[in-house]
């Protein structure tokens, strides 16, 4: 979220009005995820040995992986200096047009099993739905910029939509 940006080669501007509903959402769920754990959350001495929490960092370990590598790919779609557009390959993106998402929501739900919290769950539900949304758009997007677009690429879940 916030290095991303940064490593973009010639992305366009974002909207203001984006930015700031992007900041007031992450501020917003930052101060929930962190009051939530902070004060609230109480665990059992041997949390951090529970499958729960095991299986959720796990998760979020893979969700992240996932992330940097599709992020990567991304960036470096174009050499310096190009303009144009290409079509992602490698990683996960030989069977999902919206490898990247597909991480980010791994991680969240890995977060939600750690934390094992509603808050955690509802930021993950939450996170599925705009970015699924989202995926959607680069999806019919692809299929119309590219006529060699891989036709059994599914959307954001590998093998499934």
């Amino acid at each position: 979220t916030l290095v991303f940006p940064f490593l973009i080669r010639g992305g366009k501007p974002t909207p203001l009005y984006a930015f700031l509903l992007a900041f007031i959402f992450c501020t917003y769920n930052g101060y929930l995820q962190s009051r939530y754990l902070s004060q609230y959350a109480v665990y059992a001495d041997d949390w951090l040995s529970d499958p729960r929490f095991l299986t959720g960092s796990a998760l979020w370990l893979i969700g992240m992986l996932i992330n940097i590598h599709s992020d990567h790919v991304l960036r470096n779609l174009r050499k310096p200096g190009e303009t144009g557009y290409k079509i992602p390959r490698g990683g996960l993106f030989e069977y999902i047009s919206a490898a990247n998402y597909f991480g980010e929501v791994v991680e969240w739900c890995g977060y939600a099993l750690a934390s094992w919290s509603i808050q955690g769950w509802a930021f993950a539900v939450f996170t599925f739905c705009v970015l699924f949304t989202r995926a959607q758009q680069h999806h019919k997007w692809y299929h119309e910029k590219f006529e060699d677009y891989p036709k059994f690429r599914k959307i954001m879940i590998p093998f499934l939509v």
